[in-house]
């Protein structure tokens, strides 16, 4: 026997031991959804170096040896009609590939993974995110089988840096998320403040160059700060996702023109990320022109998710009409819907 740290903890294995043995062994049994590989969502760095899926079989344990065994999980309705003009005319376009859907949904803190399905079901959403986090020695735990209430024909994975307070921290789980997987698209986050968990604008524009010199599509989670959001659209960011407010709060987005100054400078969609509390929230950052909004917690945390989230599909679509149409001018003074008839017998 030899003993090596897994996880942070020591833990004695047969000499000889591979990856692969390892990860059957200590990997868990969590159920991967329809169509995916045995182990989807599982990945695995050894000494700091993220271990390739197919080099598992070859790569044998050693006594002392560092390992890390990561897993997806949490984190971060029928269809409607089909009445001409209900869609959104033109599609979102992020790095060359369409979506039907502007609403981003995360998955992180809803009641069970059945409550997940039916209310990523009813959002109508095309992008989900999860979060990549050391996964328990049996595989159990909250999070166990979120993988599986995700149909991957339906949704696009996008795997975040949730936790990651440092540029190496983030670009080493952008790494695992890539390996687990198999999706080079990554939500940034880079945390400069733990209790508020405002972003290190800094290090995001660091590990956004990082990745993208890595070959991944990077988007980033920022501030309203409009010159960081150019920074990260020079940096080769697939989009600038600024905070509405804090993470989890609720509280809406505190500065509208801020958001509307970052969509007109810069070229690539913009997402609102994080703070949107109520439908109205949403439909109010469509309208200030964003390309589309990530919510989770208004959704996961609301006494009934799966009508949230029809309610926040429906403002989606609302504010987004709303923008297109272009709203009335605003006037000082009352002006008649119906213009004004002179009075019988008036010269």
């Amino acid at each position: 026997m030899i003993t090596i740290q897994l996880n942070g903890t020591s833990t004695a294995v047969e000499e000889e031991t591979t990856v692969a043995a390892l990860v059957a062994d200590r990997g868990g049994t969590a159920v991967a959804p329809p169509g995916a590989p045995a182990n989807f969502g599982v990945a695995v760095a050894l000494n700091g170096q993220v271990v390739p899926r197919r080099a598992w079989p070859d790569t044998r344990l050693a006594a002392g040896d560092e390992v890390r065994l990561v897993r997806a999980v949490a984190g971060g309705a029928p269809e409607l009609e089909d009445s001409p003009g209900f869609d959104d005319p033109s599609p979102l376009v992020i790095a060359g590939r369409q979506f039907r859907s502007r609403l981003f949904v995360g998955t992180g803190r809803f009641p069970s993974p059945a409550v997940l399905r039916a209310a990523l079901a009813a959002s109508g959403t095309e992008i989900v995110t999860v979060a990549i986090r050391t996964t328990g020695l049996d595989g159990s735990g909250p999070d166990a089988g979120i993988l599986a209430a995700l149909d991957l024909t339906r949704y696009h994975l996008l795997p975040n840096t949730a936790g990651a307070t440092t540029v190496r921290q983030a670009v080493f789980m952008a790494e695992l998320a890539r390996e687990a997987l198999g999706t080079n698209w990554v939500k940034l986050e880079v945390i400069g403040d733990e209790r508020t968990l405002w972003p290190d604008v800094a290090g995001t524009v660091e590990a956004t160059k990082v990745l993208v010199q890595e070959g991944f599509v990077v988007l980033p989670y920022t501030t309203t700060d409009l010159v960081t959001a150019l920074r990260l659209e020079d940096a080769g960011a697939a989009t600038v996702m600024p905070l509405g407010s804090m993470i989890g709060s609720g509280q809406g987005v505190t500065d509208w023109e801020a958001i509307r100054r970052i969509v007109e400078r810069v070229s690539v969609p913009v997402v609102v990320d994080a703070g949107i509390g109520t439908p109205s929230d949403a439909v109010h950052a469509m309208e200030a022109g964003v390309s589309a909004c990530l919510i989770n917690t208004a959704i996961s945390r609301a006494d009934d998710p799966m009508r949230m989230a029809t309610a926040m599909r429906l403002a989606m679509l609302a504010g987004r009409h709303g923008y297109l149409a272009g709203r009335m001018p605003r006037h000082e003074y009352a002006i008649p819907s119906s213009p004004p008839v002179e009075a019988a017998g008036r010269d």
